[in-house]
């Protein structure tokens, strides 16, 4: 019952971008029907209106307590590594820090690597626009990442799959 979207598709868009992200459903909707479709559809959990606020932090404290292995704070694909942290990226005898937007991408790309993401796919996940076929944001930031993660001799391994949108090297360029 969100205005333009329902909770279905936002669960949806993050599963997309964030597929071990916790997500708690806080709705309205409250049949059987509609709790088991929140949760097969990758809702950690379900909470139904009216709540008390106090079962709903206990909730979120249950969950940051369960074991999630390692936390991902680090990524390495196509000779590439990226501190999430600190948003320091590693190429080389290269290291530069990216700007957030850009450590977004390269972190979707190295997420990706080999895969061809395509640039819908992109503005949802960076971005978080649905579709916009007007805009030529992603190909200035993939020239922005181009020109800072580029070596001598060695441009960086982001390939532009023509008509459908770009790739990271499987390995080293």
């Amino acid at each position: 019952m969100l205005p333009g979207r329902n909770g279905m598709e936002v669960l949806a868009a993050i599963r997309r971008t964030r597929p071990s992200l916790p997500v708690i459903m806080l709705t309205a909707r409250d049949a059987v029907a509609d709790r088991v479709e929140g949760l097969d559809r990758g809702a950690t959990d379900y909470v139904t209106k009216p709540f008390a606020f106090e079962e709903l932090a206990a909730r979120v404290r249950a969950h940051l307590r369960q074991p999630t292995g390692e936390r991902e704070t680090e990524l390495e694909a196509a000779g590439i590594r990226l501190d999430l942290l600190t948003r320091e990226a590693h190429r080389g005898t290269l290291t530069v820090r990216l700007p957030e937007r850009e450590a977004t991408l390269l972190a979707h790309l190295m997420r990706r690597a080999g895969q061809v993401c395509t640039r819908r796919e992109l503005l949802a996940a960076v971005w978080g626009y649905e579709h916009d076929p007007g805009t030529n944001i992603i190909q200035v930031y993939v020239g922005y990442l181009r020109r800072r993660l580029a070596l001598p001799g060695s441009p960086a391994p982001i390939e532009t799959v023509r008509s459908v949108g770009y790739r990271l090297a499987e390995r080293p360029a």
